[in-house]
C-alpha cells in the first residue's frame, strides 16, 4: 500500500493521497491507477507525434531493398534498433533524388518515438529559413532549442536548395550543440565535396561537415528514383485500363 500511495502522490491525485486512510485497501486503487498511468502515457506519445513532425510515411516493410543497385539493407536494420542514439552518434543518408532516405529517415524516427526518445523531424529549408528569421539573439536561441534539445533530430533534404552563408552559420550552431550529445540524422543528395555549393562562400562548411560526420555511420543509397518508377507503373496500368475499355466499346 505504501507503494501505491507513492505512485498516487507521483501522479498528482492529491484527493486520494489526502484521504489515503479512508481508501487504503481497496482494489479499485491499483486499478485506478494504472488507468491513470496508462492515460499519461498516452497523452505523452501523442504530444511526442505532435512536436515530431513526422506525418505521414510508408513503413519499411514496403521498402523494395531489390530496386537500389547499392544500399546496406544490414546498416539500416542496426539502425532501426536505436543504439546509435545510445551512443550519440550520427546518421548520413546520402543518395540521389527519390530514392527512399526520407521513408528510411522517418521509420528511424518513428521507432525511437515509440521507444520514448524525444524526436523532431524537420527539412532543412524549413529549419534554416525558421531561425534566420529571429533578428534577435534570446529568440533565435529560444527556436534554437527546438533542435538542439531533442534526443533525435532529423534533418531533411540539404543540399536541394543552395543558402547564403549564414544559413551554414546557423547549421553550424545547430549540429554544434548537439556535437557527441545527441543524435542528428541528416538526408542528403549531394556528396560532401559539394557542400560548398550548397553553402556558397559559407567558411564554416568544413568544420560543418566534420562535426556532422565524426561518429556519424554515412550510408549511400544509389538506385533510381522510385516515384519516377511509381509513376511510370501507374501510367502503365491506366494505358492499360485504356486499351481494355476501348475493346469493350
Amino acid at each position: 500500500m505504501d507503494d501505491l500511495k507513492q505512485r498516487a502522490k507521483k501522479l498528482g491525485i492529491r484527493a486520494l493521497v489526502r484521504h489515503w486512510d479512508e481508501f487504503a485497501g481497496q482494489a479499485w486503487i491499483k486499478i485506478l491507477l494504472d488507468k491513470e498511468d496508462e492515460e499519461r502515457q498516452q497523452r505523452s506519445f501523442e504530444r511526442r507525434i505532435r512536436e515530431a513532425r513526422i506525418n505521414e510515411f510508408k513503413p519499411l516493410a514496403e521498402f523494395d531493398w531489390n530496386w537500389p543497385r547499392e544500399i546496406d539493407r544490414e546498416a539500416i536494420e542496426e539502425l532501426m534498433q536505436l543504439d546509435f542514439i545510445k551512443d550519440h552518434c550520427n546518421v548520413v543518408l546520402r543518395g540521389p533524388n527519390g530514392t527512399g532516405k526520407t521513408m528510411i529517415a522517418k521509420n528511424i524516427a518513428y521507432q525511437a518515438l515509440m521507444a520514448g526518445y524525444k524526436t523532431r523531424f524537420v527539412s532543412a529549408s524549413q529549419m534554416l529559413s525558421e531561425l534566420a528569421a529571429h533578428d534577435s539573439a534570446s529568440a533565435r536561441q529560444r527556436c534554437m532549442r527546438k533542435y538542439t534539445g531533442v534526443d533525435l533530430l532529423v534533418i531533411d533534404e540539404v543540399g536541394y536548395l543552395s543558402y547564403a552563408s549564414n544559413y551554414a552559420d546557423l547549421l553550424y550552431e545547430v549540429l554544434n550543440a548537439r556535437y557527441l550529445k545527441k543524435s542528428t540524422i541528416v538526408t542528403t543528395n549531394r556528396i560532401f565535396e559539394e557542400w560548398n555549393e550548397v553553402f556558397p562562400h559559407a567558411a564554416c562548411v568544413v568544420t560543418l561537415v566534420d562535426r556532422l560526420t565524426h561518429k556519424a555511420e554515412v550510408l549511400s543509397i544509389d538506385a533510381d528514383s522510385f516515384r519516377h518508377r511509381e509513376s511510370t507503373e501507374r501510367a502503365a496500368e491506366k494505358e492499360k485500363l485504356r486499351k481494355v475499355r476501348r475493346k469493350i466499346a
